[in-house]
């Protein structure tokens, strides 16, 4: 597969103006205002996961939305050395100190809404998961992790606008795709539980491999070649140590595997833990 030169460098980022507030999480993001007025969840090139965490965030997301998922907007956000100067908690806790967060281009996610107004939960109870609107999208998401071997826990956000008609009801978006690929090793190391979401109160629905067809769909007919290099070019090359190489690789099998995700979700089914309590049938 051929890459073009990148184009994160002409692309449009989104300037850090204000800090908010550190984020959960293994990563050590943070909450960041940017120049759109829009509010960002920030990773940064020196957390402590991986520096192929960036890529990964903003390759996995892209494609997910091409897949028609409910997930962030997100962008290259340029943080500058003086808001981290003038920051005091614009830093990655370390085990015995800690140090700077980054300037430069880091991955921004952005946040759905003004988080002081608008209240973000990543639990529901089961009567208010099952009335999720877009509850399909797990089935949806799924298919996206199993493809592209998440090997995190899919994390998912649970939010209603007052603005939006059908505000009694939950929405879904999915976040997190840093784990993708596993993480910085950039392999598939497949298993049959990973990227099932913890409650598998939302796979009710499934009876059979029918249920998840109209994704399966979608990754085999929008996820062409020509899809995985545009969104591929949109990351910077520092994200990925300038190592086309390696990027050229990773596309190659995700390209490939498309065919290989009823398989796994098969394994998914078989594997003794009964992930789709409503479908009967073990083998097929």
């Amino acid at each position: 597969m051929l890459l073009r030169l990148p184009l994160a460098s002409m692309a449009a980022m989104r300037l850090a103006v204000e800090h908010v507030r550190r984020m959960r999480g293994g990563a050590q993001a943070h909450l960041l205002r940017c120049d759109d007025r829009s509010y960002y969840i920030v990773k940064f090139q020196n957390n402590p996961q991986h520096l192929r965490i960036l890529a990964n965030e903003l390759l996995g997301t892209r494609l997910a939305a091409r897949l028609g998922l409910c997930v962030p907007q997100v962008e290259v956000v340029e943080v500058r050395p003086e808001l981290i100067a003038y920051t005091a908690e614009l830093v990655i806790q370390l085990g015995v100190g800690r140090k700077p967060c980054s300037a430069g281009k880091q991955f921004g996610s952005q946040f759905p809404g003004d988080p002081a107004q608008l209240a973000v939960h990543d639990f529901l109870p089961d009567e208010q998961l099952g009335a999720v609107r877009n509850l399909p999208d797990f089935l949806g998401v799924l298919v996206f992790d199993k493809w592209t071997c998440n090997t995190n826990g899919r994390q998912a956000i649970f939010f209603r606008e007052a603005g939006d008609p059908a505000y009694q009801a939950y929405q879904a978006m999915m976040i997190d795709n840093g784990f993708c690929f596993n993480a910085g090793e950039w392999d598939f190391p497949d298993a049959p539980l990973r990227g099932l979401y913890t409650r598998h109160r939302v796979y009710q629905s499934v009876s059979s491999m029918e249920a998840f067809e109209p994704w399966l769909d979608r990754l085999e007919h929008r996820i062409t070649e020509a899809a995985l290099g545009e969104e591929a070019e949109q990351i910077p090359p520092e994200w990925y140590e300038d190592d086309w190489g390696a990027l050229e690789r990773l596309l190659e099998q995700l390209y490939a595997r498309r065919q290989r995700v009823r398989e796994l979700i098969f394994s998914a089914r078989n594997s003794g833990r009964d992930p789709f309590p409503n479908w009967k049938v073990r083998y097929a």
